[in-house]
């Protein structure tokens, strides 16, 4: 007999799509996936008899509908709470307000598949009120789970990985890597290994963002949060008790006097005029024989206060990290067991197909514990 879950969708963008169009082309002989709710911030798709909404015709049917059918967190979570079967909330935004909530979705037994970094590296408390409330630690039969594989490294088994290293004993020395797909990018054009011509930060920046690597705005990139969010999952997923994404160094690449721009194309314009100091820290590099990268660094042995990181390093050209290409990332793990010769996780690291990848996984996984 073919089991069956009922998934709630929130955020219908790039990655929404993706993720609803992924989800479609499932053909599982074993677990039907009947998608009931389908919400942007202003519009929502809501099945008032939990019947599976038609996936065909999603995006005209979304389009189409009334902007007073949009739910608010607390009338969604008392809408799924009512499911005839288990429900997972796909969560595809990158809203803080709607993690907030995740601890009384998962009291509900409503189960949460999401890339949101923000719920994860926010305030300490709501990390542990999260767990707290999920059935993943707590094996509370009336819990709902929480798989948040894509909230680092989209589609790769970062997180995955991670967790199987300490569930089975080993201990973590120290993680590194490069987990921005745009300072990936940003650093793999403008330091290489290689006596090409030098260009520009000012112009990578901008490539980058036509190129649509960057946020529309590249300072959201460019100040080094997004990867110290990365990081703060991470290194409290190895046991360390951080209390948020600005509590450790954070190297910004925003030049101080462009803090306090308002207008992007103002940044934009006037970011050349920094291009002397960057260029001095990359010819030193170069004077060595190494690269420059933008790098996450946890290291369970350092002293208090300094166990966190995230800002320029440089490597040798025999380094992984140095022939890095594209937007790819890197993470590598060294445990006790891997020594020396680290466990590396390397692969597409961004892009709307490889983030809904990461999230389907998860969904699957949760279906697969909770489907009836």
């Amino acid at each position: 007999m073919t089991k069956a879950v009922n998934i709630a969708i929130v955020g219908a963008g790039l990655v929404g799509s993706a993720f609803i169009n992924q989800l479609s082309a499932i053909r599982s002989s074993t677990i039907k996936y009947n998608v009931i709710v389908i919400a942007r911030s202003s519009k929502a798709l809501i099945s008032k008899s939990y019947s599976p909404l038609p996936l065909s015709s999603w995006s005209s049917d979304l389009a189409a509908a009334n902007n007073a059918t949009a739910l608010n967190p607390g009338d969604l979570a008392a809408y799924l709470e009512k499911s005839p079967l288990p429900v997972i909330l796909v969560d595809n935004t990158s809203s803080e307000a709607l993690s907030k909530v995740y601890p009384l979705f998962l009291q509900q037994g409503v189960s949460i598949a999401t890339p949101n970094k923000k719920a994860f590296s926010s305030e300490l408390g709501l990390w542990n009120a999260i767990f707290k409330a999920a059935a993943n630690l707590t094996a509370n039969p009336k819990a709902g789970f929480v798989y948040h594989e894509a909230s680092v490294g989209a589609g790769l088994p970062v997180i995955s990985t991670l967790k199987d290293l300490i569930a089975t004993g080993d201990e973590i020395v120290k993680i590194e890597g490069i987990v921005s797909g745009t300072l990936s990018y940003i650093f793999n054009e403008y330091s290489t290994i290689s006596n090409s011509t030098p260009v520009k930060f000012s112009d990578v920046v901008l490539k980058a963002k036509e190129l649509g690597y960057t946020e529309p705005d590249p300072r959201e990139d460019l100040n080094g949060l997004d990867v110290a969010r990365k990081l703060t999952i991470l290194a409290r997923l190895s046991g360390l008790e951080v209390q948020s994404a600005t509590s450790f160094p954070v190297e910004s690449l925003i030049p101080r006097p462009l803090e306090e721009v308002e207008q992007v194309s103002e940044f934009l314009a006037k970011l050349p005029e920094f291009d002397n100091e960057t260029e001095k820290t990359r010819l030193a590099a170069e004077n060595e024989g190494k690269v420059l990268r933008f790098v996450g660094k946890i290291d369970a042995g350092a002293p208090n206060g300094q166990k966190v990181k995230v800002g320029i390093e440089k490597y040798d050209a025999s380094h992984p990290f140095a022939s890095l290409k594209g937007s790819d990332n890197v993470i590598a793990f060294y445990t006790k067991r891997y020594g020396n010769n680290p466990l590396i996780v390397q692969g597409a690291g961004a892009g709307a197909e490889v983030t809904a990848m990461g999230v389907l996984a998860d969904v699957i996984k949760i279906a697969e514990r909770v489907a009836n």
